[in-house]
């Protein structure tokens, strides 16, 4: 996808979306499978995802454990109850959103001169 604009502004709630099915999952684990569900469109980079995550666990709305998996600790993020309440607010504003968007973009033209313009 070219423009990272609409990315930047979704991180957060595709990160709470798709912890909320899951339940637990590492970092690479969360890029590799928006990588997946966007048919290779949107690849989170470790610079995007990881300040998110570190914002997300501040704000209380993940927990974490490390676990060891092939002699490396692996860190594993899960929501808390608050970050299931979250997740559930933002997944709903951001389908409004884009319903809006949709709306938006599939309008007739019209002219601004029937606005008074």
């Amino acid at each position: 996808m070219e423009s990272k604009e609409f990315i930047r502004g979704t991180i957060k709630t595709l990160v709470l979306k798709l912890l909320s099915e899951k339940k637990k999952m590492y970092g690479y684990e969360i890029s590799a499978r928006v990588k997946e569900l966007s048919a290779n469109e949107i690849q989170l980079t470790y610079g995007a995802l990881y300040p998110i995550l570190y914002k997300l666990e501040a704000e209380g709305l993940l927990s974490t454990e490390s676990e060891l998996f092939e002699g490396r600790a692996r860190k594993y993020y899960s929501l808390t109850k608050k970050g299931n309440e979250v997740a559930k607010v933002k997944v709903s504003e951001l389908q409004k959103f884009m319903d809006i968007v949709k709306n938006i973009l599939a309008a007739p033209k019209t002219s601004l001169e029937s606005w008074g313009y």
